[in-house]
């Protein structure tokens, strides 16, 4: 399996996730599966179903973010050396060419990717088209209603 990149507060927030459903999720479905058969019947026990079925969710959910810290590549984006250009981590500030909006985005990983904070993910289209690019230059995102043009106002990495 190929690695993953993931800025190193993304890996934080998902080894914190782990560590609660460890801790906190997976033993309180654990006690409500208990409670539930101490009721009786199982074929008819609502609780039960929803306990068992929120085990799974628990347990799943654990898997998947062991295997994606199993595989990831944690980049710091404060000690990234990009050179000027557009790379992961790197925060991105844009004006959109036909309105002359600035917009502010960090390239992060899949599961970090929050548009409401300024996170896009490194495989979107927008930020595809910014990987590379350094100050001045004008990336051509391909959007729902067209293509939208963006000069690279500013590059940061913090």
């Amino acid at each position: 399996m190929a690695t993953i990149p993931i800025t190193k507060r993304g890996a934080e927030k998902l080894k914190e996730e782990l560590h609660r459903l460890k801790t906190v999720e997976r033993p309180a479905v654990i006690t409500a599966i208990a409670e539930a058969r101490a009721q009786g019947d199982l074929s008819e026990n609502a609780d039960y179903d929803a306990a068992k079925d929120r085990q799974g969710f628990i347990e799943g959910r654990i898997q998947e973010i062991e295997g994606k810290l199993s595989v990831a590549q944690v980049i710091d984006p404060g000690s990234v050396d990009g050179g000027g250009k557009v790379v992961f981590g790197a925060t991105v500030e844009l004006e959109d060419e036909d309105s002359g909006d600035t917009v502010t985005y960090q390239i992060v990983g899949e599961d970090e990717a929050d548009l409401k904070h300024g996170l896009i993910n490194i495989s979107s289209p927008i930020a595809r088209a910014l990987i590379g690019k350094e100050e001045g230059d004008t990336a051509e995102v391909q959007a729902p209603g067209g293509v939208r043009r963006y000069e690279v106002v500013a590059v940061r990495y913090q």
